[in-house]
């Protein structure tokens, strides 16, 4: 069996999250609706209807190309790429080719072995999407035209993706930064965003590249990492049996696992690129540019580091913190409201907070809805003060976190305080004592085994259902003991 290289280029795209489409006033938020029934005369391409660019869509993919490290082009054209599909009712789409609107960018990813790599990107442009083709069980087709002329970004990597690990984590960080900045709602399931994975193997040692093929509208990020592992196998199977790779586009069947052939992959020239006639060429001034780079808010990466550094996070916490800019924003009030420890902030949302997402299966910027900044100031504020305990202070962040209630009202209603009366802190740790499952414990305290002073610390908290101060009873068992 011979050995390959494997070369990975990812072609990201995104809908640009406006009020209306691309080319026409037809409103945008078409998901779930009937199907053809947010068309209009441009996006259905009926005689007559002329296009007119969408500035805010143009604005927001300028500032994608920014937030992506690339230059915005001084001068970027529109032009007609043609084919003949189903779901392309106008037989062309409105994108553009040779002068796209920003090129030559980068995005960092973080590998599974904590590499940094830096993966170079082409070319960002502008085009309308397609219509949806919808397959029926009895082998027949339908066309939904409701996506038709949706304003999309199409991101193009260079050929610099070496494993499919790096392909998937390279789309995962995409989506962050195109949520973050507000560009793109990240919903995968909708088709909002989905890639195609260019994959292609060669001999190791051999310079060029071989033949590409082309696997399609792939919407989610562990398909993305299955599909070219499938698909690296698949080449290296054919050229270890003598075989040869033709260039081709093929889809991926999730049931099936496994990638299917759909038809020979098409050259630029095979489109028929040329200058859409109708829409003369965009061009940015120095000034427009600068104005859009000053309105880029801080990005994930700087964010992350910001927290380490400022609020002495470790890189894990630091990360999780930043996955979501309303998390991020989440979290650095938090920090203000409580007053507190940032770190200690930090440890409430990422082990109770996300804990609790992830058992209900939310997504993590519910957590702001659920379990408001106030209210998380005051859990830790009622440990801060001693009033709950830390055991109990959990109790009433999930009981807050379900009901909406505030925690301080919950605290008082169920009789949760600390308890920290002598008195009565005594007849407990004296009931302890006395139950036979102490007897082990005793003796290894008093035989010179101090650490067993926690066992009995426990029991104490089970018996007060977690509401005993811990200080207090660990002196008053210490106490006991040394009789």
């Amino acid at each position: 069996m011979s050995a390959y290289s494997t070369t990975i280029g990812l072609e990201i795209h995104a809908h640009i999250k406006t009020a209306s489409k691309m080319f026409d006033g037809c409103p945008a938020n078409y998901a779930g609706a009937e199907p053809n029934t947010f068309v209009s005369v441009v996006s259905l391409g009926l005689p007559g209807a002329l296009p007119v660019v969408n500035q805010l869509a143009v604005e927001m993919a300028a500032l994608t190309g920014l937030a992506l490290n690339c230059t915005v082009n001084h001068h970027s054209v529109f032009s007609r790429k043609s084919y003949l599909y189903p779901d392309l009712v106008k037989g062309f789409q409105i994108s553009q080719y040779d002068e796209p609107l920003c090129s030559e960018g980068w995005l960092e990813i973080r590998t599974g072995a904590g590499e940094l790599r830096r993966i170079g990107i082409e070319r960002l442009h502008i085009e309308e999407d397609t219509g949806r083709l919808v397959h029926a069980a009895d082998n027949s087709s339908l066309i939904d035209y409701n996506r038709a002329g949706m304003p999309l970004m199409e991101i193009v990597s260079h050929p610099e993706i070496a494993t499919p690990e790096e392909a998937r984590l390279y789309f995962e960080k995409m989506r962050q930064v195109l949520v973050w900045i507000g560009v793109n709602s990240g919903n995968l399931e909708e088709g909002a965003l989905r890639c195609d994975a260019n994959v292609s193997i060669r001999p190791v040692g051999q310079a060029e590249y071989g033949a590409k093929v082309e696997i399609k509208n792939i919407n989610s990020f562990r398909f993305v990492e299955r599909a070219l592992l499938y698909e690296i196998q698949r080449q290296t199977r054919v050229l270890d049996a003598g075989g040869t790779i033709f260039q081709e586009t093929r889809g991926w069947d999730e049931l099936r696992g496994e990638t299917v052939g759909q038809r020979s992959k098409e050259h630029a020239h095979d489109y028929r690129y040329f200058p859409e006639p109708d829409i003369p060429p965009l061009v940015f001034e120095d000034a427009w540019i600068a104005a859009h780079r000053a309105a880029l808010p801080e990005l994930p990466d700087a964010c992350r580091a910001r927290f380490e550094s400022a609020y002495g996070l470790s890189f894990q916490d630091a990360d999780l913190l930043t996955l979501e800019r309303p998390i991020a924003d989440y979290y650095e009030a938090a920090v203000v409201a409580a007053g507190g420890s940032p770190k200690d902030v930090a440890n409430w949302i990422v082990n109770e907070g996300f804990r609790l997402l992830k058992e209900r299966g939310e997504p993590v910027a519910r957590l702001t809805e659920r379990m408001p900044v106030a209210h998380l100031a005051t859990v830790i504020a009622l440990v801060a003060q001693g009033t709950i305990t830390r055991t109990i202070a959990k109790q009433v962040f999930e009981t807050s976190f379900d009901t909406g209630g505030n925690p301080a009202t919950l605290v008082a209603e169920q009789g949760l305080a600390q308890i920290s009366d002598g008195d009565a802190m005594l007849t407990v740790v004296r009931q302890v004592l006395a139950d036979a499952k102490a007897a082990k414990a005793v003796a290894e305290y008093r035989g010179g085994k101090t650490s067993a002073v926690q066992f009995l610390v426990g029991m104490v908290m089970k018996a007060t259902k977690g509401q005993a101060n811990p200080q207090v009873t660990r002196e008053l068992l210490e106490q006991e003991l040394s009789q």
